[in-house]
């Protein structure tokens, strides 16, 4: 019931900004951003009934994971069990959490369209022909993405959706499957230029939204709180927008 709501509410703060003509009906960006879950590394236990090695004593026992390979496949958080183990880059450090994912319209940096996710290495590009899919039509429209979205498979699904796909090439040690057809345009580089506005998204509602780290468990509370988080972040936005203007 309680995603429902916020289903709708999100959904209501939306149809506001486009009944402002806020919202652009062509040029869009999907990102998605790593959620840390409300639980520990010491909750990530095997499936098994196999329980690693603890330190000596105490209350808030430690846990020995040297030598210990972990992974989804053979462990689950006993605190959340939908919270997945996931590593955003690899320089960054693996942590338990929850993938959210918006689509946000060139014009003005507004989100109209937000989805929450397991962490997994896919989850990326199936939220984004998801979210996609609720805005394309029989017009053509262009979808901005960075170098995480450069697959042969999400390339192609984009275009079966008349979706033309102005995702940032990944070369390194691969061919992109952006060819020069697309970047050769230059609608291509401000695309490119206007993705970065969903990162304001991002850090917004991370900061300000309490999003760096949930204190809900559960896929279905933690993508409620991120669906309001959405909601509260257009709703300041087209109020200064209004200012402006």
């Amino acid at each position: 019931m309680n995603g429902e709501i916020s289903e709708r509410f999100f959904a209501a703060v939306v149809e506001r900004a486009r009944a402002d003509e806020l919202l652009s009906n062509e040029h869009f960006t999907v990102d998605g951003t790593l959620i840390e879950a409300w639980a520990s590394h010491k909750s990530f236990r095997p499936k098994s009934d196999d329980e690693p090695p603890t330190s000596s004593g105490g209350r808030n026992e430690g846990v020995n994971f040297r030598g210990r390979p972990r992974s989804n496949e053979t462990h689950v958080s006993s605190t959340d069990p939908d919270a997945r183990l996931y590593r955003k880059s690899s320089g960054a450090p693996a942590i338990l959490g929850y993938l959210g994912h918006a689509l946000m319209e060139n014009r003005n940096g507004l989100i109209v369209g937000v989805k929450t996710t397991r962490a997994t290495g896919i989850a990326e590009r199936e939220a984004a022909l998801e979210l996609i899919r609720g805005v394309s039509g029989s017009n053509r429209i262009t979808l901005g993405a960075d170098k995480a979205y450069d697959t042969k498979d999400f390339v192609e699904a984009l275009r079966a959706l008349n979706v033309t796909p102005h995702v940032a090439q990944n070369t390194t040690r691969r061919r992109s499957a952006i060819d020069r057809r697309t970047v050769r345009h230059p609608g291509y580089t401000v695309s490119q230029r206007r993705r970065k506005l969903i990162e304001e998204s991002f850090g917004w509602g991370k900061t300000i939204g309490r999003l760096r780290k949930v204190h809900f468990r559960g896929l279905d509370l933690v993508g409620d709180i991120v669906r309001w988080t959405a909601a509260a972040y257009n709703l300041i936005r087209i109020r200064n927008l209004r200012a402006a203007t």
